[in-house]
């Protein structure tokens, strides 16, 4: 079996996963959007170089690659951590599933600190975590915003009162 059975449905996993278009990704790669399509259907295989190009358009690496392939082939088991990430820094595109990551976001949540969690977790049980926790954290950067904004009409209306 090729390591690189599904190759061209990885690359599509993760440009729809980050929500991008086919245009888009291509533009950035340097390359047309007929060729980005023979890639994910599987028509043509993308040189090592072009390859790279693509990932570098979808702001990915060869760990995000390998972890793709092993989920459209179905084996998530086989996924990898790579140096410094966990399984939920997986590009994920805005407006997504609930809780979904957002590519612009930066690194996702650190699971194992944040929890505190000394055991390894099941792949899919630590992904599920941690898009739990960034959901979290959206949750609080938008109340934060969505609070700090009356307490600071109200001080503005305060100051223009005169002192009674």
């Amino acid at each position: 079996m090729s390591i690189f059975l599904g190759l061209g449905r990885a690359l599509r996993w993760i440009r729809d996963r980050q929500g991008k278009r086919q245009y888009q990704v291509a533009d950035t790669a340097g390359i047309t959007k007929a060729m980005l399509s023979a890639y994910e259907t599987g028509k043509q295989k993308p040189s090592l170089e072009t390859l790279e190009k693509i990932l570098l358009a979808l702001e990915s690496d060869l760990f995000d690659l390998h972890n793709a392939l092993q989920i459209v082939n179905e084996r998530p088991d086989a996924m990898r951590r790579g140096p410094g990430r966990d399984f939920a820094r997986l590009p994920r595109r805005e407006g997504g599933a609930p809780g979904e990551l957002s590519g612009s976001e930066g690194p996702g949540v650190d699971v194992y600190r944040v929890l505190g969690v000394e055991r390894q977790l099941h792949p899919l049980e630590e992904q599920a975590l941690g898009e739990m926790l960034e959901g979290f954290h959206k949750l609080v950067r938008f109340l934060h915003a969505t609070l700090s904004q009356p307490l600071a009409r109200d001080k503005e209306k305060d100051d223009d009162e005169p002192p009674g």
